[in-house]
């Protein structure tokens, strides 16, 4: 197979990934038609990452945050989108190798973003649950429902502890969010889904090794998130880190020891650097180290930004935090900076601005960091659902969340809880169904 992108006699910038960092600077530099632009995914669609929970608890379809990257550029012709998979960088020859097949650059951009970070630990990499893509997080959402579908029919009361309990690893907004949903779903969802089980059984643990939830984020906001949740029924445990899961207990390194067969892994990230480059400029946590116009360090035609790049900027010494915003900021930031290189003009530094965080815990609670003011409650929770709601790539996507939730807020429920499994590809099992 070949990649049959036309040559032109204009600049041709590679991006490799479509998330949010890969996807704002394609967006800003396709508007110049004197550039080529080549957008590389796996996935033929923008994810929205902050809305995975939704979808793993069945309060959102996997397509209402996913968008079509040619739908994105219907009108750009000089946009070229591949979907494959990018196996390394030949940094002599200025190419990309490619399951397709080598795609030559002028200018190079890796925005790979993260992946799961298991710390090391097979077995909990073999037998816990990931939140890191849509697919994963459809995953979440099969394995949770038919756990229930199981319980009904199991004979001992510690078998069905063990498929209604959840554990989640990881105190940042992944893990409140994910485990006050889990809630939420125990409180006044599933008792009228299964009259027959007793929901006192189910057990939602939340383990942080730190010593509060949100590290990141105020005091105020990490102590009214655990109220938040202990007043919800979350067993929230700080301090504990866990090592080990055989698929019927999790164990910590403190010495708890918790029934329970679904394990939730949002306890960290690694970055997802391409093979090829030297690897003096790979950093901790597999990041790509880059001056502060993106560039990677020792190369004049390949950069990086996202989740992806470590970039010693300002305060932050030790790269800026993997969240959606820096890597937006990043990708705006490098698309300025090649229009003023075309124009003959001085590239200039990247500066992020920090426009604070915040995270839902649930129905009416939320805890909002901004630069100027900080506040919990009600008001959180309308201002994370505008924020998140604009940042949604398509108008029907945003009307369809909308709905979505306006309608779980009257009715307290949610009517997506459906068990969807793949169909084999493989015409020698006749479509059976994977199990």
């Amino acid at each position: 197979m070949l990649p049959n992108i036309p040559y032109t006699s204009f600049k041709r910038v590679v991006i490799v990934g479509a998330g949010f960092g890969g996807l704002s600077l394609a967006r800003e530099i396709a508007k110049r038609e004197d550039l080529q632009v080549v957008l590389i995914d796996r996935n033929n669609y923008h994810q929205f990452q902050p809305l995975y929970y939704q979808v793993a608890m069945a309060g959102l379809e996997p397509s209402s945050i996913s968008f079509p990257l040619r739908k994105i550029f219907q009108s750009k012709t000089n946009v070229h989108i591949r979907i494959t998979e990018v196996h390394g960088v030949n940094p002599d020859r200025k190419s990309i190798d490619t399951s397709l097949g080598e795609i030559t650059y002028d200018y190079l951009v890796i925005a790979t973003g993260a992946c799961t970070n298991y710390f090391g630990m097979k077995e909990i990499e073999e037998r816990a649950i990931p939140m890191k893509t849509v697919s994963e997080a459809l995953a979440l959402r099969n394995r949770i429902l038919q756990n229930f579908e199981d319980a009904l029919s199991v004979d001992s009361e510690d078998e069905r502890q063990g498929l209604m309990s959840v554990v989640v690893v990881g105190g940042g907004p992944t893990g409140v969010e994910l485990s006050g949903t889990l809630a939420e779903m125990k409180h006044f969802i599933l008792p009228k889904d299964y009259p027959e089980m007793d929901f006192k059984a189910m057990q939602i643990y939340l383990l942080e090794a730190a010593d509060e939830l949100l590290g990141a984020m105020s005091d105020e906001s990490s102590k009214k998130s655990m109220e938040y949740l202990e007043k919800m029924g979350v067993n929230v445990e700080t301090g504990q880190v866990v090592t080990s899961f055989d698929g019927k207990y999790v164990t910590t390194k403190q010495g708890m020891r918790i029934r329970a067969d679904n394990l939730v892994w949002a306890a960290g990230v690694k970055a997802n650097p391409l093979k090829g480059l030297d690897p003096k400029v790979i950093v901790r946590g597999g990041r790509i180290k880059v001056d502060t116009y993106n560039r990677v360090e020792g190369y004049d035609s390949i950069f990086a930004l996202g989740d992806v790049a470590h970039m010693s900027e300002g305060k932050w010494e030790n790269g800026h935090p993997q969240l959606a915003q820096p890597a937006i900021q990043q990708g705006k930031a490098l698309a300025r900076n090649v229009w003023r290189v075309m124009d003959g003009k001085k590239a200039i530094p990247f500066r992020y601005k920090d426009l604070g965080s915040m995270a839902t815990v649930g129905r009416n609670r939320a805890v909002v960091d901004l630069p100027f003011v900080k506040f919990q409650g009600f008001l959180a929770w309308l201002t994370w659902m505008f924020v998140h709601l604009i940042s949604i790539v398509g108008v029907k996507n945003r009307v369809l969340i909308l709905i979505n939730w306006l309608w779980n807020y009257v009715t307290y429920d949610q009517s997506l809880r459906l068990i969807l499994r793949p169909k084999s590809m493989d015409k020698n099992l006749k479509n059976e169904e994977v199990v």
